[in-house]
């Protein structure tokens, strides 16, 4: 269980901003945290790993307390049991594969964490390649098994599949749900992408100006209801026609294409280039409009 409340006074592009944040997130849970540039969203993953110091706060894992600048607490950064996985992977380039994992490691721990992670990312291949050498899909796997050496409770994740190409970006994805799993982690993901929050996160968490606009599962955070369809999918509007028959949206599902028979009323109020969600009942899709702000 990690309980944060904190107030931290930023200086954004548009000027002063407080972030002042009360969250409650339960163990083992994949949490998202949505919201414009400038919400706040990367400076709570820096304060919840020691980076950044807000003026007044409390952080409490799993009954332990990390920060209480009320009584002069604040555990060192080296000190939490976090995972961080930057936007720009930040990768020793003079450093092989394994030895940016080996140089990870404390002092204590035994090497065969490295060499199980290897295999866990799938870079065995690559272990004694330098980053420099790797796509940006193989260093952000590297990134992410050098975040998991120290086996951390909390893993962070700051935008990182978002430089990536929708091929590569899928699969990674794959690959943070396994390792959540897998790993037992309690991940904090900071993403745009609405496809990707629907299908990695169990909670979302919306950030406005500095607090929480709102908050729940992806579904009702997006489209404000519940749905009870047999299957769901989340895509992006890329053509609506006018046919005999009906309405046709053509819709990018991941990297596939869809075409959804709409009602003209949904054909007025949906606009290319939207992100939808398509539920189904018995077979029959329905669309619902994605709430983003």
């Amino acid at each position: 269980m990690i309980d944060l409340n904190i107030h931290k006074t930023l200086q954004g592009a548009e000027g002063q901003m407080n972030l002042q944040l009360e969250l409650h997130i339960k163990r083992g849970q994949f949490v998202t945290l949505y919201g414009a540039s400038g919400a706040g969203k990367t400076s709570t993953l820096r304060i919840l790993s020691g980076l950044l110091q807000p003026e007044k706060g409390r952080i409490l894992v799993n009954g332990a307390t990390w920060l209480d600048t009320e009584k002069g607490i604040h555990l060192k950064a080296q000190k939490r049991k976090i995972g961080y996985v930057f936007q720009d992977y930040a990768l020793f380039p003079n450093m092989t594969v394994r030895q940016n994992l080996e140089f990870a490691l404390s002092k204590k721990q035994n090497k065969e964490i490295v060499s199980e992670l290897i295999e866990t990312v799938e870079l065995g291949e690559l272990q004694d390649r330098k980053p420099n050498t790797l796509s940006g899909g193989q260093q952000q796997r590297v990134a992410l098994a050098r975040a998991l050496v120290q086996e951390p409770e909390i893993l962070l994740l700051d935008e990182p599949l978002s430089a990536l190409d929708i091929k590569i970006r899928l699969k990674l994805q794959d690959y943070l749900l396994k390792i959540h799993k897998e790993y037992e982690l309690t991940t904090i993901l900071v993403s745009h992408d609405i496809g990707e929050i629907h299908k990695l996160s169990d909670w979302v968490v919306v950030l406005e100006n500095g607090g929480i606009a709102r908050q729940g599962s992806p579904t009702e955070v997006f489209i404000h209801q519940k749905m009870n369809g047999a299957f769901t999918l989340s895509g992006e509007i890329l053509k609506i026609e006018h046919q005999k028959t009906g309405f046709i949206a053509t819709v990018l599902v991941q990297n596939t294409l869809i075409e959804v028979g709409i009602d003209e009323k949904q054909a007025k109020d949906l606009n290319i280039g939207e992100k939808i969600i398509i539920s189904s009942k018995t077979f029959e899709p329905i669309i619902h409009k994605i709430i983003a702000s």
